[in-house]
């Protein structure tokens, strides 16, 4: 069978939006409208006429509306095969009406989750009924439309009205496949709540869901299709910011701008970071954010053109101009004023994300990354090392200022790739190295970065995201003029880097923390 005519429809959502509208539309076409509580009482307000499940199934709803679609009229109505004469005949027999349409949306688990409520509030928004009933009527999709997204309201209507009132093959598939997504997305939230409040950080298995924000022209490069999908715990950033300006985002305008944003949100102080290719090219503090973005910028100005921009303040006008004098993909900030956006309007292709809030840096949380047949998933690198457990290892103690742009340029270790290593003066990033097999290598290019750039690590700080495993990354630096060096310590070398420090008269800090990002 292919086309297939709703005569009945089921109806129980916890969204309203557009309810009305869709089931006037399916009382125009002829088809017999069921629902349940608040639902039914929508539908009777709007002046159809609704008849509620419990009438279908002799059963008032009760225990608070745990128990109410549960039963064999119900489920007998949507699973059963019209093609065969044994399910018809059962159907016949108990007084079972076809369902031909189910129009279900859950209750709202993830929105309870997401706004803080108590636990006994979270487990009261786990649905029972309605996951029972879309994944029955989208395994009997050859003879049962299930909707679960008002956004899909119009298809099925518009399908009808081609169809004279019936749905074809195509849709009742492509429906049931939104459906068992939306079934997967909600029980892998619930699962995720409950792991955590069992204190289970990796339990036994693990699922990851999205809801699709948007199709991408094409992922890395142009032979890759891609998509961006948000995962629901509106961690401010990309998936929750507006964008106010410009065209498309693209897949590496995405992955560089979240890695710029989040950068960024180390910082109290107003702050500047530019980047390319997920890497930083400069990152500095200010008095202004104008100030800011001047000193970001001077560390690499070369990498910055074509780069990604983030604020972690509300953009003011003069660094709005500011930005849009180098070509500049995206800025991404928590907000701006009028006229900053009347300024970065100015270049219509530019990308302008405004997120409301920052994210908390600190917050715990897990990432994902793909490999072959599996998933790693680690726990967010929120590790922050206190001043007071630090340990100065060298005789020379730094002073005030070398320990306030060690522990910039450590921050801003953290989101570089490994190998990384950061030369920072004045709180302003002067040269950075990243991303290369040797730490020496990344040292050297992190000096000749800063020199291309016409500035100097004469004076500066060094920081290095992991130990150094020989003395010749710390002995580059000290030759370039840095004067005291942060770095987790750990190494089987570490007393002759201490040494190698000592004889050049640097000051040196182990963190006993690592933040390798590869």
């Amino acid at each position: 069978m292919s086309d297939v005519l709703i005569k009945r429809a089921l109806l129980s959502v916890s969204d309203k939006t557009g309810l009305a509208e869709f089931a006037h539309a399916l009382h125009d076409h002829g088809v017999e409208l069921i629902s349940t509580g608040g639902t039914a009482k929508a539908i009777a307000e709007a002046g159809l006429p609704v008849r509620e499940v419990a009438d279908l199934t002799g059963f008032p709803e009760m225990m608070d509306g745990r128990v109410k679609t549960l039963h064999p009229t119900v489920h007998g109505g949507i699973l059963a095969r019209r093609d065969l004469d044994s399910h018809v005949a059962a159907m016949e027999e108990h007084g079972i009406g076809a369902i031909d349409l189910v129009v279900v949306n859950l209750y709202p688990f993830e929105a309870t989750v997401g706004r803080g409520a108590a636990w006994d509030e979270i487990v009261e928004n786990v649905d029972i009924g309605g996951p029972a009933m879309i994944r029955s009527a989208a395994k009997n999709h050859a003879f049962v439309a299930v909707v679960v997204d008002p956004a899909d309201y119009a298809r099925v209507l518009s399908d009808m009205e081609k169809n004279g009132g019936a749905t074809p093959l195509e849709l009742r598939r492509q429906l049931a496949a939104t459906a068992y997504g939306r079934t997967a997305a909600y029980d892998a939230a619930i699962a995720r709540r409950f792991s955590q409040e069992a204190g289970e950080t990796f339990p036994r298995r693990i699922s990851f869901a999205g809801a699709r924000n948007k199709r991408l022209r094409y992922g890395e490069n142009p032979h890759q299709e891609a998509a961006f999908y948000g995962d629901g715990t509106q961690r401010p950033g990309i998936a929750t910011a507006r964008q106010v300006g410009g065209k498309e985002l693209s897949f590496n305008n995405l992955n560089d701008t979240d890695a710029a944003f989040e950068l960024v949100a180390e910082f109290d102080k107003p702050a500047i970071a530019i980047i390319k290719h997920a890497n930083p090219c400069g990152v500095a503090l200010g008095e202004t954010l104008a100030q800011a973005h001047a000193r970001a910028l001077a560390c690499d100005a070369t990498s910055a053109f074509g780069g990604i921009v983030a604020s972690n303040r509300k953009l003011d006008e003069k660094t709005a101009r500011a930005i849009i004098e180098v070509f500049t993909e995206v800025v991404i900030a928590p907000g701006a004023s009028d006229e900053a956006l009347m300024v970065l309007a100015e270049k219509k292709n530019l990308r302008v994300l405004l997120t409301k809030d920052m994210p908390d840096p600190r917050s715990p949380g897990l990432t994902v990354r793909s490999l072959a047949s599996g998933l790693l998933v680690q726990t967010r690198d929120n590790g922050r090392v206190p001043e007071t457990e630090m340990k100065v290892v060298t005789e020379r103690q730094p002073s005030e200022a070398e320990m306030a742009d060690m522990l910039f340029a450590f921050r801003i270790a953290k989101h570089v790739k490994s190998n990384a290593i950061v030369y920072a003066r004045d709180l302003a990033s002067v040269g950075i190295g990243a991303g290369q097999m040797s730490r020496l290598d990344s040292a050297v290019i992190a000096r000749q970065k800063a020199e291309r750039a016409g500035l100097s690590v004469e004076g500066a700080v060094v920081a290095s995201d992991a130990f150094f495993p020989f003395a010749d990354g710390l002995i580059e630096a000290a030759e370039g003029g840095a004067t005291a060096a942060i770095q987790p310590g750990g190494s089987m070398r570490d007393e002759e880097v201490i040494a190698a420090a000592n004889e050049r008269g640097m000051a040196m800090v182990m963190t006993g923390m690592r933040h390798f990002r590869h």
